[in-house]
């Protein structure tokens, strides 16, 4: 996949280009399914397929939502779409500026006479442009104009639920990372490097690992169940996210126990994927107290990892 990190790489029209804009976090079964769609189009006009996204998100930029914690970090998007069958992908930086700029602006100059767009196709609540004044009818009346069509693609989903970025980000804050996987496509999952914390695990007989991520969404404060790839191995584990209340501490904290492991991990990346939550973050009388309470939490994780199947990040990628 070819990606431009700005409209000036574009230095010619790219062939009959099937495009979809989108911000795409997550990239979910429902984004998924909108790659297979474009890809079928290009195919069909013998072009090429072609994401247009924003970086950062605006909603990022945007006074209203500059809150906003996102599934993926930019690395994982571009793997995830590359891996979805993309030709090209397209990274728009997004600004202020840019925002002002108007929805027909925005499909004469760039759609159409930077990219060559012979093809759209948008999700049923897509708009764009200032104020977000861009719809479906505008699309239309200038692709007939310009010579691009439209296709505007119903909600996806399963039974009554819609694959939405929206409740993804919103189940994964709330701690639901079992309920996520049927939307999400595969276990959430969050990758780091492992630094140094207090090292009251090892004294209390569970040695964690004290992971250092980029990632801005992280389940609700807990215990979860967890699957931890080391290199090419992958081990059970007891996840706790927290600022251990136990012992008064402040900042957030992602500790994995990795279970039936030895070695030396400081430096080292690790990826943790989340498969069940366990219980809320508690504040325990004494380190005793806490001690029969991790004891509880691992023989409670090693039940249920003994039957689990996790969708790694790879298998996720080879799934079509």
């Amino acid at each position: 996949m070819v990606i431009f990190r700005s409209l000036e790489e574009i230095r010619e029209k790219l062939p009959n280009a099937v495009v979809t804009i989108g911000n795409f976090d997550g990239v979910h079964l429902g984004h998924r399914e909108i790659f297979r769609r474009v890809r079928r189009a290009a195919a069909a006009l013998g072009g090429v397929s072609a994401v247009i996204t924003f970086v950062p998100h605006p909603l990022k930029v945007l006074p209203a939502g500059k809150k906003l914690r996102l599934i993926n970090t930019c690395t994982e998007k571009e793997t995830l779409i590359e891996a979805s069958g993309i030709d090209y992908l397209v990274e728009i930086p997004f600004s202020g500026e840019f925002a002002a700029i108007s929805a027909e602006e925005f499909v004469r100059k760039i759609l159409v006479e930077r990219i060559g767009t012979k093809k759209l196709i948008i999700g049923y609540d897509y708009a764009f442009g200032r104020n977000r004044e861009g719809n479906a009818a505008l699309l239309r009346r200038l692709g007939a104009e310009c010579g691009f069509d439209v296709e505007v693609l119903e909600p996806i989903g399963t039974g009554e639920t819609v694959f939405s970025s929206t409740t993804i980000r919103s189940m994964i804050a709330n701690g639901d990372v079992k309920g996520v996987v049927p939307l999400l496509g595969r276990h959430y999952s969050i990758s780091g490097r492992v630094v140094h914390g207090h090292h009251r695990g090892q004294g209390l007989g569970f040695p964690t690992a004290n992971l250092e991520t980029e990632k801005d969404l992280l389940p609700k404060n807990g215990v979860y169940a967890v699957k931890v790839k080391v290199g090419e191995a992958t081990y059970d584990g007891a996840c706790n996210i927290g600022d251990n209340p136990t012992f008064g501490d402040e900042a957030i904290a992602i500790e994995v126990f990795i279970f039936d492991f030895s070695g030396d991990l400081y430096g080292r990346e690790i990826r943790i994927y989340f498969v069940d939550r366990i219980r809320d973050e508690k504040r325990f009388a004494d380190a005793d107290a806490l001690q029969k309470a991790i004891s509880s939490d691992v023989a409670r994780c090693r039940e249920i990892l003994g039957t689990a199947t996790i969708i790694e990040y790879h298998e996720y990628l080879t799934k079509d």
